[in-house]
C-alpha cells in the first residue's frame, strides 16, 4: 500500500497553460520539418533507427512529428479541444505526466509490435496515441457532456470514446485506412485506463456506469 500510496500522491494544482506550450512546439517541430524533411528519419520512431543506431529519443520526438499538414491540424485542434479542459481539470503537471507517459507507452507498444511482427520500415510519427489518452481522460472527467459531431449530432463523451474505439479496433483487424496507427490509438485509451487506475484510484467504466444510472 506504500507504494501505491507514493504512486497515488498528487501535484499541487497549478495552471499554466501546457497545452497551448504542447501546441506551439508541434507546430515548431513542423515547420522546422518542412524545411529539413530528412530530420524526420531521426525524430520519427523506427525500430531500424532503435536498434541499429540506439536513437531512444524517438520514444519521446516521434510524438512532435507530424506527415502531413491536415495531420497536425485535426491532432492540434484534438488538443485545444480535449487537453485543455483536461489540463485545467487535473492541474498542469498532472496533465503533462498523462500525456507524456501516455505517448511514450504507445510509442513503445508500438515498437514491441512492430519489432516482433517485422515491420522494420514504418516510421511511426504524430501525437494520436496521446491525443486519445486525452479524450478518454474527458469523457472520464466530464462524463456527462455532450460533444457535437459535426456541429450538428449531439454524443455523449464515453459514447465517442466507445465509438472510437469500435472504428480503431474494426480499422486494425481489417487493414481499412492503410497508413493510420490503429493500434497505436488504442494503446492510448489502454494506456490512459490503466493511468486512472493506477496513477488515480479511478475506474473509468464505474464513473460511466455511476453517471447514467
Amino acid at each position: 500500500m506504500g507504494f501505491l500510496n507514493s504512486i497515488r500522491k498528487p501535484f499541487k494544482y497549478t495552471q499554466y497553460n501546457a497545452a497551448f506550450i504542447i501546441i506551439g512546439l508541434n507546430i515548431a517541430v513542423y515547420l522546422l520539418l518542412s524545411m529539413i524533411p530528412q530530420f524526420k528519419l531521426y525524430l520519427s520512431l523506427n525500430v531500424i533507427m532503435v536498434v541499429e543506431y540506439h536513437m531512444y529519443w524517438q520514444f519521446l520526438t516521434y510524438m512532435f512529428v507530424h506527415g502531413s499538414f491536415t495531420h497536425i491540424l485535426f491532432n492540434m485542434l484534438a488538443v485545444l479541444f480535449f487537453g485543455i479542459a483536461v489540463e485545467r481539470a487535473l492541474g498542469s503537471k498532472e496533465f503533462l505526466l498523462l500525456y507524456f507517459v501516455s505517448g511514450v507507452l504507445c510509442g513503445v507498444i508500438s515498437f514491441i509490435v512492430y519489432y516482433f511482427s517485422g515491420q522494420y520500415f514504418i516510421l511511426l510519427m504524430g501525437a494520436s496515441g496521446a491525443i486519445y489518452a486525452l479524450l478518454l481522460a474527458y469523457a472520464v472527467i466530464f462524463p456527462r457532456t455532450r460533444i457535437y459531431i459535426w456541429g450538428v449530432l449531439p454524443v455523449s463523451a464515453p459514447l465517442l470514446v466507445a465509438a472510437y474505439a469500435g472504428i480503431e479496433i474494426a480499422n486494425q483487424l481489417f487493414s481499412i485506412q492503410g497508413g493510420v496507427a490503429h493500434m497505436t490509438h488504442l494503446a492510448g485509451f489502454a494506456v490512459a485506463w490503466l493511468y486512472f487506475i493506477v496513477r488515480m484510484g479511478i475506474n473509468p467504466w464505474k464513473v460511466w456506469k455511476d453517471a447514467y444510472r
